[in-house]
């Protein structure tokens, strides 16, 4: 099996299990992945994660020109400010998962940093998620928001949206993601209560034994 179409396949197969975990309804959300080439695969416009047809994601060259495949995402974007802004970004994914949404909607969230501190993975897959406001979908101001954040954050949680996560790789993105995801519905649910999260000093030993990315 080629490169591309062993990628297409593993692409498909994250894709719906995201989708039959209810973390990304109907046909929202969208993965892109880099190839060894510089090219890109992109999940395409109007798909449902759950539904893909490896043959028909989208093949992109390296300045995210059409090569094959059904027309791509319009967020296209907001992928392509992670992979210029980011070394070593190897895939992006994209969702609009119910409690990291619900999240951002909340009034007294720190949008420097989005997620509490409640869980030691939430810091190390994560870093600081950065909460950005509200854009009309596939807009390019989306992607010059990201590109204005130089390659600090690995994510951001876009208001009214949904959150986006860069890694190494696809399955990286995929983790972190739902890391993400499962951060923000515990602190949904923690709402109100005097919840006991990490303190400080964990977070900066957690920090400095995992050398993550934290000072802006």
């Amino acid at each position: 099996m080629t490169e591309i179409s062993s990628a297409r396949e593993k692409i498909a197969l994250y894709a719906k299990s995201l989708f039959d975990r209810g973390l990304t309804p109907g046909s929202s959300g969208n993965i892109s992945m880099r190839l060894s080439d510089g090219s890109f695969l992109v999940t395409p416009t109007g798909s449902s994660m759950g539904f893909l047809d490896p043959g028909r994601i989208s093949h992109l060259g390296s300045a995210m020109e059409l090569i094959s495949g059904d027309a791509p995402t319009k967020e296209i974007p907001l992928h392509s400010a992670f992979y210029d802004t980011r070394h070593g970004t190897g895939a992006v994914v994209h969702l609009h998962s119910t409690h990291s949404v619900a999240l951002s909607l909340m009034p007294d969230v720190d949008p420097d940093n989005v997620l509490p501190p409640l869980t030691a993975y939430g810091i190390m897959k994560l870093g600081k998620v950065k909460l950005l406001p509200f854009f009309m979908p596939g807009d390019d101001a989306m992607g010059e928001a990201v590109r204005g954040l130089a390659g600090r954050r690995t994510a951001v949680l876009l208001a009214n949206h949904g959150p986006v996560v860069a890694g190494k790789n696809l399955e990286t993105a995929v983790y972190a993601m739902e890391e993400l995801e499962e951060t923000a519905k515990l602190a949904v649910l923690l709402r109100g209560i005097e919840a006991n999260g990490m303190g400080q000093a964990d977070v900066e030993r957690l920090v400095k034994r995992f050398d993550i990315q934290w000072d802006d």
